[in-house]
């Protein structure tokens, strides 16, 4: 009952802070890329999804069983972040209760055990993990972490190679949520140690059964018996080190002085939020300047002396060796030495570290309360006033991160010279179509880191929306050379050119940007565009083709490809293709009304279906809101093949108002014409079906 009351409060707790995500929207930072714009991802689940997630690197990261969680977000909520973001803090709720349930069946300790994971559940640094909802991999990755422990403590009671498995496969699948699982084979040995005990060779030998026969024994025997876990740890920071070779390439373009000092620094940072938990950002700038020696040397001599005073401390504190050593241990993959990312330092790099600092400060508390008369009482008020105001901190933590403006501007209040910060919240209000207040913030991110990329393109992008073109031009030329085979400045390039009107430019460069990126849907399809403002319509569908073999759900796309293959008489193809759109986007009005026009006007007796013309009719006229003539038009079209030539006429003359008053003195000919077919009680026949519905493009 009471190990039941206090999972109901841990659950209870996490929601209460990070259940307002709920209403949160995503951000505009790994968000874009890993879920809302991902083609793959926004397809929803499927085997075919699947195997490209176990394939494919997500921004140079592998974590597949991750990518595959979102996969079934979008199928299960669309892109309505709500879902997202519920299902980030159910999993972070569910590891925090695993987390108190196997504490307190490895060491015994009930109320340390819950004071640790409820430290651990509601502490501000958990924030990033929890409301960012591309940092599903930490919550996923966390959940198996605690069940890896769980099936560790299983196995341990009577080791099996049943289950041994199981601890491999939950650690494989930890592994696949997030690699910086891999110093949990470690973390395991730590255990080992302190609370299990099994380092002593009495222990060991008696919990040993026939399923390791091998003649070491005492500690040697637990290191061998970590073999198979530290192989699936060296194939998961291959796979890792591959998908990052970009980015780990380009971080070692920082001195290894200056990466070894901001490891260290880094490690005191973690310290002290630990105990002061303000000013977090969802993005630190590095440090400009190489720290000095001295400091190097200060900030190793203090780890140095408290390490070796934990070590020293070990046999009547065993735990603060574990504690001490798991935090430090699981930095390692993060800590920057090798890591990849621009960023000095991140809060969620701490998500499972924490949870050893949080081990190490609740049993050494209580040991120091040891003697004290009323220490159960003490330890239960502070106790809950630390949870409280761990509550109340991670509470207001968590608003910043209601969309992309408020934590982008959060971050710049707390890290003022800060280019990242400064760029994004630039494109968040390029987004809101802010362009002037996106231009200033990219001047200013510019002004503080002018080698980036990334940032001349985005400033190009803002003055492209302002007309500026020779401005926004020289801006991606400036991204050129600082990235050569930077594949979306040579693609805006070749908008720019396109709006210019200076076509043979723009197909210049888009076809150097799908020289560079091969798998660019967005490429092809303005390559195809640009082309069929040429003439050259077969080029155009072979470009629109190939796009949407990259990106199916491009409804722009497929509608303009849908209407040039209409034109050239292949209505058929034509018509699958809209029904594709109308699968997508079932109120998409260009499908609606195309295909109605079709089912209404075709010579071919086998194609026309009034009926079907009228349903898709209406459907156009309700998505319009009735205020287009051509949807209109297209509905008397339709009515006209049903024999209902009266509604037909009602239908056309309300075309026929509103393309006068449109001044569309083409259309409103057609429609005069057309009104008196109906009168007639002819319906119309488009033998040629180019007719004045619309241009694609």
């Amino acid at each position: 009952m009471k190990r039941a009351a206090v999972c109901f409060v841990l659950a209870a707790i996490t929601w209460t802070v990070f259940g307002q995500t709920i209403g949160y929207d995503f951000i505009n930072y790994d968000d874009n890329s890993a879920v809302y714009e991902n083609v793959e991802v926004t397809k929803g689940l499927s085997l075919q999804g699947i195997g490209w997630a176990l394939t494919h690197s997500d921004a140079e990261l592998w974590n597949p069983l991750s990518t595959i969680s979102h996969m079934l977000d979008c199928q299960l909520f669309g892109l309505k972040p709500a879902g997202h973001h519920s299902v980030n803090v159910l999993l972070h709720s569910l590891t925090a209760l695993g987390l108190f349930l196997v504490l307190e069946q490895m060491t015994g300790a009930f109320w340390r055990s819950a004071f640790v994971a409820a430290a651990f559940a509601v502490h501000p640094l958990r924030v990033e993990s929890v409301a960012w909802v591309v940092e599903r991999k930490d919550v996923l990755s966390g959940l198996f972490f605690v069940l890896t422990l769980a099936a560790y403590c299983f196995y341990v009671r009577k080791q099996t190679a049943t289950r041994y498995l199981l601890v491999a496969f939950l650690f494989l699948l930890g592994l696949m949520s997030k690699a910086v699982l891999v110093t949990l084979p470690f973390v395991l040995l730590l255990l080992d140690y302190w609370p299990l005990a099994r380092f002593d060779n009495e222990n060991t030998r008696r919990s040993t059964t026939s399923f390791w026969r091998m003649r070491i024994s005492g500690p040697g025997r637990l290191f061998v018996e970590k073999i198979p876990l530290l192989l699936l740890s060296l194939g998961a920071s291959v796979a890792t080190l591959l998908s990052q070779k970009h980015a780990i390439g380009s971080l070692q373009q920082i001195p290894v002085s200056a990466r070894i000092g901001n490891a260290l620094a880094t490690v005191i940072t973690y310290l002290g939020q630990t105990f002061w938990p303000a000013h977090l950002a969802i993005y630190y700038p590095y440090p400009g300047d190489i720290p000095p020696l001295w400091k190097i040397l200060l900030l190793v001599t203090v780890l140095v002396v408290v390490t070796a005073s934990l070590l020293n401390a070990r046999r009547k504190y065993p735990y603060l060796v574990t504690g001490w050593l798991w935090f430090l241990g699981m930095l390692v993959p993060n800590i920057g030495i090798i890591q990849a990312g621009s960023q000095a330092h991140a809060d969620r790099f701490t998500y499972l570290p924490h949870v050893g600092l949080l081990v190490l400060f609740a049993w050494a508390v209580t040991d120091i309360f040891a003697s004290w008369r009323r220490r159960h009482v003490i330890l239960g008020v502070c106790g809950a006033a630390t949870i409280l105001a761990l509550m109340f901190r991670a509470n207001d933590q968590t608003k910043f991160w209601r969309d992309s403006e408020s934590v982008w501007v959060h971050a710049l209040a707390v890290t003022p010279d800060n280019p990242v910060a400064e760029g994004t919240l630039g494109s968040a209000f390029m987004t809101e179509g802010k362009i002037d207040d996106a231009i200033a913030h990219f001047q200013k991110g510019l002004a503080i880191w002018p080698a980036d990329a990334g940032a001349q393109n985005n400033f190009g992008n803002a003055l492209l929306e302002k007309g500026e073109f020779d401005q926004a031009i020289a801006h991606y030329r400036k991204a050129l050379e600082l990235r050569p085979n930077y594949a979306m400045a040579c693609y805006n390039l070749g908008v720019t050119y396109f709006r210019m009107g200076n076509l043979d430019e723009a197909i210049a460069h888009y076809k150097r940007a799908l020289e560079i990126q091969p798998d660019y849907p967005d490429g092809y399809e303005q390559l195809g565009n640009t082309l069929l403002r040429k003439g050259e319509t077969p080029a155009a569908i072979a470009c629109w083709e190939k796009s949407l073999t990259k990106h199916p759900a491009n409804v722009a796309t497929r509608n303009n490809l849908a209407m040039v293959l209409m034109q050239r008489g292949r209505l058929r193809e034509a018509m699958s293709h809209w029904q594709k759109v109308l699968d997508v986007d079932p109120a998409n009005v260009d499908a609606q009304n195309d295909l109605a026009w079709i089912f209404a006007t075709s010579p071919e007796d086998s194609i026309r279906n009034g009926p079907r013309a009228v349903s898709l009719a209406n459907g156009a006229v309700r998505s319009s809101a009735g205020k287009n003539a051509i949807t209109l038009r297209t509905l008397a079209a339709a009515y006209a093949e049903s024999g209902k030539f009266q509604e037909a006429v009602n239908a056309a003359e309300q075309a026929l108002q509103m393309a006068k008053a449109e001044h569309n003195f083409d259309l409103s000919s057609h429609i005069e014409n057309e009104i008196q077919l109906y009168r007639s009680h002819v319906p119309l026949r488009d033998h040629a079906l180019v007719d004045v519905q619309r241009p694609p493009g």
